[in-house]
């Protein structure tokens, strides 16, 4: 198993590619998986480290970047990878995600601009290029975990959507019944041609928009063999772009025409197999927020499900299939009249405050949140510790350092002024519903001053503001 946090190996890997030491690695934004991910740079380069602790999804990426880069298709390229498997480099791709910017060109009724429209397009145009170019390039015996998106992965995900999502929102059902109405389904969804590359969670925030305005793909390892209608299903019923029925409508058409470039089908059934796929998909995707939300207590999973009931109710009402499935039809039903789930809010107003200790040495941090504000305490102007032999193995958590900083006094100012000057910004946040604000101290070497005065913050904070989410880091520490 690879350490989390532990980045020697990418430093290793950022020199043997570029023949010089990263002066700064900050950890990016950590998705929906156990993959960590780090900015690494130095004045003349820059490439993101990737920490990966499933070594045949870190293979499944490498291979599958490889084969599609030497196709000249818009992926990130791998650039090195350790002999372990479990680290590797890969090219930055500057910009936003396409679900960023969505967000960012709605109109006034929610719907997105016609920029965004044109984006989305232009991501279409590439779609069908993975699909088939990646069918004849991917070597499939990469794959993981499994090499086809066939009846085993299907009833994975169903399983997914019963255990993870039905139970813990205690909808009612019978077992077998259910069971009997997954058969029916999977086999129906097994009819569609299969053998094209499954993107598998070919969504929003997978797209990464340059600057000038071209679309990069990334989050690719989980493809495999599959039908064409799940990626395009993935794109236009991701939950929370909130896409309206007629934007479905114009990007599905859109994307069937440049299709018939590359493959030749039945128009009519494949718009009949889509929405069982936008279905399963759907069904997939709740599964996934009630595993990350209820269970690893990551609740912003949660604030998907309202615009995921809202899709599920459109194809209840206006796309039932051609299949007899009356029981998890009824389980629909009970899930889209739910009012519970339909206006679900886990707290996505709610303020975090990052909190985090540094080393002037390697620069101040990057803001993974995008919030651009917040501040920047310098502690070199405190007593150091770390100039006496006694107190260098120590850190500002140790009870050594913590006796020392009792006895000056011009710590306890700094720290009373700095809590001050911060809960002035926490007040206004709480009142104005602003959900991020970083709070960040900085020393010679990240050790002592700043990690004491780091800690102190977040202690503060956490007993004054309970309804207030802390996150506590240590930049030089928890490597």
């Amino acid at each position: 198993m690879a350490k989390i946090n532990n980045t020697e190996n990418l430093e290793q890997l950022f020199c043997k590619h570029f023949g010089q030491n990263p002066e700064r690695i900050e950890k990016m934004p950590l998705s929906g998986s156990n993959r960590e991910y780090f900015l690494m740079s130095n004045a003349e380069n820059q490439c993101v480290g990737t920490i990966g602790n499933e070594l045949r999804e870190n293979n499944a990426f490498v291979k599958f970047a490889t084969a599609f880069s030497k196709e000249n298709l818009p992926v990130p390229k791998v650039l090195e990878v350790s002999d372990d498997g479990f680290s590797y480099l890969q090219t930055y791709i500057e910009g936003t995600s396409l679900f960023d910017y969505l967000e960012n060109h709605r109109l006034s009724d929610g719907s997105p601009d016609n920029e965004t429209v044109a984006l989305y397009k232009k991501v279409l145009d590439v779609l069908p290029i993975f699909q088939t170019v990646g069918e004849k390039v991917i070597d499939f015996d990469n794959c993981y975990p499994r090499k086809s998106f066939d009846e085993q992965s299907i009833k994975w995900d169903l399983n997914y959507f019963k255990y993870y999502f039905l139970k813990t929102t205690h909808t009612v059902f019978d077992e077998q019944l259910l069971e009997n109405d997954f058969n029916v389904l999977t086999n129906y969804l097994c009819k569609a041609p299969s053998n094209y590359f499954l993107y598998r969670d070919f969504q929003s925030r997978n797209i990464i928009i340059t600057p000038k305005g071209e679309p990069y793909f990334i989050d690719f390892q989980g493809g495999r063999h599959g039908a064409l209608q799940y990626d395009i299903a993935s794109l236009l019923y991701d939950g929370k772009a909130a896409l309206s029925p007629e934007i479905r409508i114009e990007l599905l058409d859109y994307y069937i025409s440049k299709l018939k470039n590359f493959v030749h089908f039945d128009e009519e059934e494949f718009r009949k197999m889509f929405c069982a796929f936008a279905y399963v998909r759907i069904m997939q995707a709740c599964g996934s927020y009630g595993y990350r939300g209820f269970f690893e207590n990551k609740p912003h999973f949660l604030n998907s499900i309202p615009p995921a009931m809202r899709n599920l109710k459109y194809l209840v009402e206006n796309h039932k299939l051609p299949i007899e499935i009356p029981h998890l039809e009824n389980c629909w039903k009970q899930l889209t009249e739910n009012e519970d789930l339909l206006n679900y809010n886990s707290g996505k107003n709610q303020l975090t405050v990052t909190v985090m200790s540094f080393s002037y040495r390697k620069g101040i941090p990057y803001d993974p949140t995008g919030n651009g504000g917040g501040f920047v305490f310098d502690c070199r102007a405190i007593h150091n510790p770390g100039r006496y032999e006694k107190y260098r193995k120590f850190n500002g958590k140790d009870q050594e350092v913590i006796d020392f900083f009792s006895h000056e006094p011009e710590m306890a100012e700094f720290v009373g002024l700095t809590q001050s000057i911060v809960e002035m910004s926490v007040k206004k946040y709480l009142q104005r519903g602003f959900k991020n604000l970083s709070v960040l101290f900085g020393c010679t070497g990240g050790q002592h001053r700043s990690v004491y005065s780091a800690e102190r913050m977040a202690e503060f904070l956490r007993k004054k503001y309970p309804q207030v989410i802390v996150n506590l880091s240590h930049r030089e520490q928890d490597k």
